[in-house]
């Protein structure tokens, strides 16, 4: 089909690479999956766009749930999760995750993960929709920090696994229904390159660039759930992004996550008048579901004329507000804030992707030798609405099944070749223009608050702009924007699908959840 790939080449032209097992994305998800099969195959690649530590993970502040307090277990851990999945969890996949993922944190630990510890035992925290305390957190709220050091040092000790910084991958390379191998571009010698592999693990995390507000690294732009797209894998739940209520929002300054983990230890929401408003709209309060708390924040700022909400801890203890939030402290002070004695301006802010490449219970696709986890995959357990701090858990849990499963089922490398040549030079593709435009748009049509008029105009856009596909993608940032586009129209097309409103999907033309529409969203496209 036309336009399959971003670029013009010919596999038989280009340099190839041969590995056993070929994984995309050096965040939790891809350098734990890496990690474990390095214990079964001595040639193990992971490929990063940038540098290895460049990811989401790094960033994650808040923590990483288990069930592994002496008050909890993974029964009242599952059913948290479904509460916040807003009835559209897989029930199995959710039972994996809180299972099996007490096991894989202790992995971390013995690795070396330093969680916080209080008297000896892990200090646990709780976050919004959590009956318990069980969010483990390391540093105070350097939790993805940690856990990045931890891997990345594992992996880059290893010679079973090598690590191959700036390699952008382009697409998947398939033929006859199976996934042998990825196109890449090697930014370092500006060069197409081919890896042929057995296993190809897409773990490139999610898309929260294609939104203007955003709490994601720029370099979260959608590419692996887009190049699995364009290669037939099908796609899940896609409508449903999550918003993060408790964004900084300050003019001029960059998106910067004021984690979860600081409503669980007592902060608050108050209004431009200086009123709590949370107990109004949920009888959690600050601790009700992430898309519950968002609603609360956007009606107030209707209501008010105002353009954030505050965050206040001044009724706690300011030693203890400090001393457990270092890097939020830090953070705010730069730009002249006191976490512990100011009102912190907030709004919320595009933070996760539930949906993405739809994969079984062992990350595997409808693809052969095709894998996912992490963000960019979607096997149900976060349902409409990811419970906070399973992010973490889903690509260890999940990044480890993959492995078990490549075991059981090693597929065998295809010997075929691929050209790609019916891309025009890319002439009057102006990349970081069209790049804002679409965040706009997104911003503005499919944000946490939709209707059928806005996502028609949103779904008009892209029809406009379809002559792009008919260009070829010359550079990594033409390459994202193309990702970006891909991921957005499939975002947005699911989003008119569902005419109803659940979890992280509101429409205000349909404000309520529907049971007809309690199922799951799937697109193909066909090639």
């Amino acid at each position: 089909m036309a336009w399959r790939y971003l670029v013009n080449f010919d596999t038989r032209e280009l340099e190839t690479v041969e590995c056993a097992f070929l994984i995309l994305g050096s965040g939790i998800a891809g350098l734990y999956t890496a990690h474990l099969a390095s214990r079964f195959w001595d040639d193990v690649v992971v490929l990063t766009k940038r540098g290895i530590d460049d990811t989401a993970t790094e960033r994650a502040q808040g923590g990483i749930a288990a069930a592994v307090g002496p008050s909890d277990s993974p029964v009242l851990h599952y059913g948290d999760t479904l509460l916040a999945g807003s009835d559209l969890c897989e029930p199995d996949a959710v039972r994996i995750l809180v299972n099996e993922g007490p096991g894989r944190v202790q992995e971390l630990i013995e690795l070396g993960a330093a969680f916080d510890r209080a008297n000896g035992r892990l200090d646990l925290t709780r976050e919004g929709a959590h009956t318990r305390r069980r969010i483990l957190h390391a540093a105070g709220d350097a939790t993805g920090a940690e856990i990045q050091r931890v891997l990345s040092t594992t992996v880059r000790g290893n010679h079973r696994i090598k690590v191959l910084e700036n390699h952008f991958a382009v697409d998947l390379l398939t033929a006859g229904g199976i996934c042998w191998g990825v196109l890449t571009w090697d930014k370092t010698h500006d060069r197409l390159t081919v890896f042929r592999a057995r296993v190809v693990v897409i773990a490139t995390g999610g898309a929260g660039q294609v939104y203007r507000e955003t709490t994601n690294p720029r370099v979260v732009t959608g590419d692996g759930i887009a190049m699995a797209y364009r290669a037939g894998a099908e796609v899940m739940d896609m409508e449903f992004v999550q918003f993060h209520p408790t964004v900084l929002a300050l003019k001029g300054v960059r998106r910067f996550l004021i984690s979860e983990a600081v409503r669980g230890e007592g902060g608050i929401l108050v209004n431009a008048k200086g009123e709590r408003f949370m107990p109004r709209y949920h009888p959690q309060g600050e601790l009700a579901p992430r898309d519950v708390v968002v609603r609360a924040i956007l009606r107030e700022l209707e209501t008010e004329g105002s353009e954030c909400v505050y965050l206040s801890l001044r009724h706690l203890d300011p030693v203890m507000v400090r001393g457990r939030f270092p890097t939020i402290t830090e953070q705010l002070a730069r730009n002249g804030l006191d976490l512990a004695c100011d009102l912190i301006p907030v709004s919320p802010a595009a933070h996760y992707f539930m949906g993405g490449v739809k994969t079984g219970l062992h990350g595997e696709t409808n693809l052969r030798g095709l894998y996912a986890c992490g963000e960019a995959a979607c096997a149900g357990v976060h349902g409409a609405n990811r419970l906070a701090s399973n992010s973490l858990l889903d690509g260890l849990v999940f990044g480890g099944r993959i492995v078990e499963h490549a075991r059981a089922s090693f597929p065998g490398a295809t010997d075929s070749s691929v050209v790609g040549r019916d891309l025009g030079p890319p002439d009057g593709v102006h990349v970081s223009a069209l790049r804002e435009e679409l965040q706009s748009l997104m911003q503005e049509h499919v944000g946490p608050v939709r209707t059928a008029a806005g996502l028609e105009t949103a779904l008009k856009r892209f029809e406009d702009w379809g002559w792009i596909r008919g260009k070829e993608a010359g550079t990594p940032d033409a390459m994202e924007l193309r990702d970006m586009i891909d991921v957005a129209e499939l975002i947005t097309e699911a989003a008119l699908m569902r005419n109803e409103s659940r979890g992280g999907h509101y429409r205000s033309d349909y404000p309520v959840s529907r049971q007809r529409w309690k199922k799951h969203i799937i697109i193909r496209r066909q090639v």
